[in-house]
């Protein structure tokens, strides 16, 4: 495994080779407020429904119902970044769903909006936390003995995708932190300071960050992004 990815750059100058002054770096932006929804858009396999019947704000945590599918999606649109993003599962989700709950952070969000848009996905579903996935013919390369794919598929259309290489998970219940690098064509995941997945030849354009609602509450209570300057 290759050293963690450092998350925030030295915040003072520094000069180029060159001798001119080096462009200052990027400062994180909270993507969640923790107070209101400000700045997301929503889309929801059901129209009738709106977001804040699926997602609201509860003590400073972003909670989302799970049902209908959908998605939650920054008006901002980003191609080079650092995302934090803590979730959580409630205590005993999984027994008292009666089914694995799942949810997924999406980069790059673009196209036609439809439930499981063109974009990438790291995957939060609990138990496979870490997974890696290209929908709707976003191309991506990495380890063959992990990967995953499906053609022409109705709801994913040309899926890519790449198991976990380790499982960092907690328990449900308590706090997770997935540490995300996309930057051009490379995406680094790490969950819980784990090393957990990598690829290449991501297709790299400007895209939406998105939450995603797909059965089982789940709670956010940091998104956090800072750009990378490419």
């Amino acid at each position: 495994m290759n050293a963690r990815p450092r998350l925030f750059l030295a915040a003072t100058l520094a000069l180029s080779s060159t001798g001119a002054l080096a462009e200052p770096p990027a400062h994180p932006v909270r993507l969640f407020n923790g107070t209101d929804l400000a700045g997301w858009s929503h889309f929801l396999a059901d129209p009738k429904v709106g977001m804040n019947d699926v997602w609201s704000v509860r003590d400073g945590i972003l909670v989302c119902k799970g049902e209908p599918l959908g998605f939650l999606q920054t008006n901002t649109e980003y191609t080079s970044f650092r995302l934090l993003v803590e979730w959580r599962w409630p205590k005993d989700a999984t027994a008292r769903l009666g089914k694995t709950p799942n949810s997924g952070v999406f980069l790059r969000v673009n196209g036609e909006p439809k439930t499981i848009p063109r974009t990438f996905e790291v995957q939060l579903k609990s138990g496979d936390a870490g997974d890696l996935y290209g929908f709707w013919g976003m191309t991506l390369a990495g380890d063959p003995a992990r990967q995953r794919g499906r053609a022409a598929d109705p709801v994913l259309g040309d899926m890519i995708g790449f198991a976990k290489a380790v499982a960092a998970e907690k328990p449900e219940g308590e706090w997770n932190l997935a540490e995300i690098t996309l930057d051009g064509p490379s995406i680094v995941v790490f969950v819980n300071g784990k090393k957990v997945n990598e690829a290449t030849n991501a297709t790299v354009l400007p895209g939406r960050v998105g939450l995603q609602s797909e059965g089982g509450e789940i709670h956010f209570r940091r998104v956090e992004l800072t750009p990378l300057g490419r």
